[in-house]
């Protein structure tokens, strides 16, 4: 009689669980950046902040459409590659994820957000700058951080008016970002009456610059803007040292405004003289920066980089939307991401009709004793 009143309560607390798990259900959320190549550490990091989001949002025990919700993450991997970055996102299309969180980078995000619109599932970028992305007018494509227009202008601006810089060369690693935050700081440097004395081009893989930059010595600017990523600052860094142009200054946009150029600059002097732009206000001056910065590094120590606390406000940007729409189906909930009002760690994050940022910050940074440090 005993073993019978245990197999009926075996089987009833069985069939509790399985009622519990019909009603539970699971809504992925995909998330694309180079988890591999010389940028994966952009990568993990854009990765982390989603992961930490989807970790806080199921700890919150959401509710949707009458049913709880156990969020994942769908993680993959574009390596920086336009053509890589259109296939992920495609992948995610079919495997019918509610959102997207990414690209990191322009030149695959844009050419991913065309794919995304295709299938009507929204994204939201917390890295890729180049204003081209919100041009076609994609209800799909929001971006949650300044873009290059801001950040361009913004460091020319404090080149003239600021150190009274009278000359610069500039340099770009032609991507879409590179490209785009090069042609602005140049035509708003122009405007100020700085000179540009040299104008050269490299690619996303190089290493070596002697004879780029041997070329700008020749010239003697005050300054050199670069237009890329840090993979490539950190050793132009290092070669400026070697060919003695410690006195130039060198500017670059997020791309190059992280931890990790300390690091590839491997202690060159010209590390000092940097001057580079982030679209977004500093993490002690975010809403929740500071706090949250202290969760990150407990959970992923040495990893932070830049994007995080973006992407970790984009999770979360999407996951708001589907809770006001009391609906995980696109269609339905795009509206209402349209309508956003949400105070994030980053921002109170409001957009456009166009989908950027409303009232996007900027904030400029230098390195002191090999430490990011913004401007005051």
């Amino acid at each position: 009689m005993q073993f019978k009143l245990r197999l009926t309560v075996a089987v009833a607390l069985a069939a509790a669980c399985g009622i519990a798990a019909a009603q539970e259900q699971v809504v992925k959320i995909g998330h694309v950046a180079p988890m591999s190549g010389g940028q994966a550490h952009y990568g993990k990091d854009n990765e982390n902040g989603v992961r930490m989001a989807i970790e806080d949002l199921n700890k919150q025990g959401v509710t949707i459409g009458g049913k709880k919700v156990r969020f994942e993450i769908q993680a993959e991997d574009d390596a920086a590659d336009p053509k890589q970055g259109t296939a992920a996102a495609q992948k995610l299309c079919d495997a019918k994820v509610a959102g997207v969180v990414g690209h990191l980078n322009s030149g695959t995000t844009i050419p991913a957000s065309k794919v995304y619109n295709d299938c009507g599932i929204p994204h939201v970028t917390g890295a890729a700058t180049n204003p081209n992305l919100t041009k076609p007018g994609y209800n799909t494509t929001y971006r949650i951080i300044a873009n290059d227009n801001a950040l361009g202008a913004a460091l020319a601006l404090y080149a003239a008016d600021k150190l009274k810089l009278k000359s610069v060369a500039i340099v770009d690693d032609r991507t879409a970002y590179g490209q785009g935050v090069a042609e602005v700081f140049k035509k708003t440097a122009e405007s100020k009456g700085m000179k540009v004395v040299d104008t050269q081009f490299t690619n996303d893989k190089a290493t070596d610059f002697m004879a780029i930059l041997t070329s700008i010595k020749s010239k003697n600017p005050d300054a050199i803007f670069y237009g890329g990523m840090d993979v490539q600052a950190g050793p132009m860094l290092r070669q400026m040292e070697q060919l003695g142009l410690t006195k130039a200054k060198f500017f670059g946009g997020d791309g190059i405004c992280t931890a990790e150029i300390a690091k590839l600059a491997a202690g060159a002097k010209t590390l000092d003289n940097v001057v580079c732009a982030e679209g977004g206000a500093s993490l002690d001056k975010m809403p929740g920066g500071k706090a949250w910065k202290q969760r990150y590094d407990q959970k992923y120590p040495g990893q932070f980089q830049i994007y995080s606390p973006y992407t970790y406000d984009a999770t979360f940007v999407l996951v708001d939307a589907m809770k006001r729409a009391n609906s995980i189906d696109p269609k339905k909930y795009i509206p209402f991401l349209q309508k956003t009002n949400y105070k994030g760690v980053t921002a109170n994050i409001v957009f456009e009709p166009n989908g950027e940022l409303k009232n996007a910050a900027t904030t400029l940074y230098t390195y002191k004793d090999g430490k990011k440090a913004a401007v005051q």
